[in-house]
């Protein structure tokens, strides 16, 4: 803003707040980028691409000493009434490029400003993003060729970019030269040009060139997960996600867990080779279903965005995982990457550049980085817990003063590997478990139908998929209603005694088991599966406790679940078994796929790539198999919830059983239970 006059026109952008002074005739455009408020543009002010859309708030804005009206802003112009003729305009909207600024005014920049904007089908995430996108579209008249003026048709190319969008020191992508001319006449001398620049201190890139005007773009945000591929299409102008899907990670058949995928790159020549085509091809599938789904064409891509832990992020890139596999978990790199997507092999627009978030650390990955991202840890003044529960446990804790991070070896137990009836969450597998604290009868719920297992109806319901095993969500439900009923005693021993109250315990060998279904498929709660997930929720809690005493901190403020599993998590039974520290119930919540979220926000803000680079240098790493206290507090966390710390926040909510001893074998020991109280 130059040489602005108090009494010229005070206008105030909405929902940035960002406000000042211009003078009369300035478009409202030319304001929003003089304040830095993000108002996309492609046609550079021709009001042909209609993305500049806003509206006038009327009315006296007291707060901001402003009386806005349409009478202050001018009247639409031949251009703007070509456009609605042509295009439309939704009632109240106007082209920022056109409107000019008569008087002060309150503007509205409107989040949906697309053009023929589709249905969104599955919404990633509620959160307004800004938008600070590595690419813009910019659409441009160039000059045709003058034998009096020698320039070629790439440079003159270059001149009209500067002089419209003023873009200097152009590079322009290999592919893209030999296409340049034959673009230029198809389009009669007028073309839009994809410009990517990522960090400000670096050349920007021409990565696409289409004759006439091209009115979109998208990008792929993507979360390699070592079990599923979570992915979202968008709209990289807009902020739109086109489409979202999922699938498996197809390198499963390779080793259910991480060590195993990385055994399997030393036990075999071909393995990181085997490994590293699967995921390639299984996130190629899944472009092409986003984009069938978005009713886009690969070719539009032009920027992607990846997240994924430590091995998932190797084997992506082609990077040999074995060193991650043994002490000191040397990572090959850990700062943020960037790559034309073609060399990798992902299929889409041949200009279209990769982007990698840094990882934290060697096994707190980019998804991490990701989540820390998402949730900002780093941007509060509590104590937050974010924590990442899969075969290996991601911790970040900490708040803007000081953030710390570890990986835990949880296991695959929660996902249902190493648990005799566990299964991955699927049709037919229980996921909701309550036990009657006097018959000992369990009820629960089943995945694919909507009914209790008490409830009228849910035979005939359940006969469709039937009740196939049980999934991590109701493996920690079912154990630590085993030990509030008082069928496990605090060590996790099921009380032999109990027999004698249900036909429910059953005798195997030496030790019991919990009988939690008796149908086609007969499924237990052994004595084998309750020490796997005491040895998973106690690695887990011992690695949390470790972050605790580094930061000097008796108590966390708030617990963040991130990722698939963390959303069916009930709270309460997960600090019941002692999975997490003591915190007010309230305070702890699921936020689903907070790496993707993280990996969108990256997408959509190069802002966001910065501040999550800048953040990871500055989290402090911990590796808790080299910690002395590690082993200490494992033991203390084996039981539950927790043989030495406390749960006041806890016990507002539920009566905990008072300690009861057992020997392995489930005889009776000393001590007796209270009963609590039940919803």
């Amino acid at each position: 803003m130059s040489e602005a006059a108090p009494k010229d026109p005070l206008v105030l952008f909405m929902p940035s707040g960002k406000r000042g002074r211009f003078p009369v005739g300035t478009p409202v455009l030319d304001a929003a980028r003089t304040l830095g408020v993000y108002v996309e543009s492609v046609c550079g002010g021709r009001a042909t691409c209609g993305r500049c859309q806003i509206s006038v708030q009327e009315g006296n804005f007291a707060k901001h000493k402003i009386v806005s009206s349409n009478d202050h802003i001018s009247v639409k112009g031949p251009k703007e009434e070509r456009y609605e003729k042509v295009r439309g305009l939704p009632d109240g909207r106007r082209l920022s490029c056109s409107a000019q600024i008569l008087g002060d005014l309150v503007i509205d920049v409107p989040q949906d400003t697309v053009i023929n904007a589709q249905v969104v089908r599955k919404a990633a995430t509620d959160r307004v993003i800004e938008r600070n996108a590595a690419v813009q579209l910019c659409y441009v008249e160039v000059d045709e060729p003058d034998m009096h003026k020698p320039l070629g048709d790439l440079d003159r190319l270059k001149v009209m970019l500067e002089k419209d969008w003023g873009w200097k020191d152009l590079l322009i992508a290999p592919h893209l030269i030999p296409q340049v001319q034959s673009i230029l006449r198809k389009g009669n001398w007028g073309v839009t040009a994809a410009i990517h620049r990522d960090m400000d201190s670096s050349r920007p890139f021409i990565v696409g060139l289409w004759p006439g005007l091209k009115n979109e773009a998208y990008g792929i945000a993507c979360d390699i997960g070592s079990t599923t591929i979570a992915m979202h299409l968008v709209s990289l102008l807009s902020g739109r996600i086109a489409a979202s899907s999922g699938a498996s990670n197809p390198q499963i058949r390779f080793g259910e867990d991480l060590m195993s995928r990385v055994s399997y790159v030393m036990m075999n020549p071909d393995g990181r080779e085997a490994m590293t085509k699967a995921v390639r091809e299984a996130v190629n599938g899944l472009i092409g279903k986003v984009c069938e789904e978005g009713g886009v064409q690969r070719d539009d891509i032009l920027d992607l965005v990846f997240v994924g832990n430590p091995i998932m992020h190797h084997l992506f890139l082609g990077i040999d995982p074995t060193e991650l596999g043994q002490a000191p978990f040397a990572l090959a790199v850990s700062g943020a990457l960037q790559y034309w997507a073609h060399e990798i092999d992902i299929s889409v627009n041949r200009g279209a550049r990769l982007y990698m978030l840094p990882c934290i650390a060697g096994h707190v990955g980019a998804d991490a980085a990701g989540a820390t991202l998402s949730e900002g840890p780093y941007r509060q003044d509590r104590m937050m817990l974010l924590v990442d529960v899969g075969t290996n446990a991601e911790i970040v804790l900490g708040n803007r003063a000081r953030v710390v991070a570890a990986s835990s070896p949880t296991g695959p137990a929660f996902e249902g590997a190493e648990i005799s009836s566990g299964q991955r969450a699927a049709p037919g597998a229980i996921e909701r478990v309550r036990i009657d604290p006097e018959t000992l009868e369990p009820k629960f719920r089943v995945i694919g139908v909507d009914r209790w297992s008490d409830e009228d109806g849910f035979a005939d319901a359940a006969s469709a998929v039937g009740v196939t095993g049980i999934c991590g969500s109701a493996i920690i439900e079912v154990v630590a209603e085993m030990y509030l009923t008082g069928i496990i005693s605090q060590d996790g021993v099921v009380d032999g005694a109990m027999q004698a109250r249900s036909p429910r315990i059953l005798q195997t060998g030496r030790t019991f088991s919990y009988l939690l279904h008796d149908g086609d498929q007969k499924i237990t709660v052994t004595q084998n599966d309750i020490r796997a997930i005491q040895l998973a929720k106690a690695a887990l809690y011992a690695g949390i406790k470790l972050l605790m005493e580094k930061l000097g901190v008796d108590h966390v403020d708030t617990i963040r679940f991130a990722g698939a599993f963390g959303s069916f998590i009930d709270p309460k039974y997960a600090m019941v078994l002692g999975l997490i520290p003591d915190c007010d119930l309230s305070e702890v919540k699921a936020v689903g796929n907070a790496a993707g979220t993280g990996a969108l926000m990256a997408l959509l803000s190069r802002s966001h790539r910065r501040e999550i680079e800048e953040t990871v240098s500055r989290i402090e790493k911990i590796e808790t198999a080299l910690e002395p206290n590690f082993q200490q507090h494992f033991i203390d966390a084996m039981a539950m919830p927790n043989k030495v710390d406390a749960f006041p926040e806890l016990s507002k909510v539920v009566t905990l059983p008072e300690r009861k001893v057992l020997s392995d074998d489930g005889g009776e020991g000393g001590g007796r239970r209270r009963r609590r109280n039940r919803d």
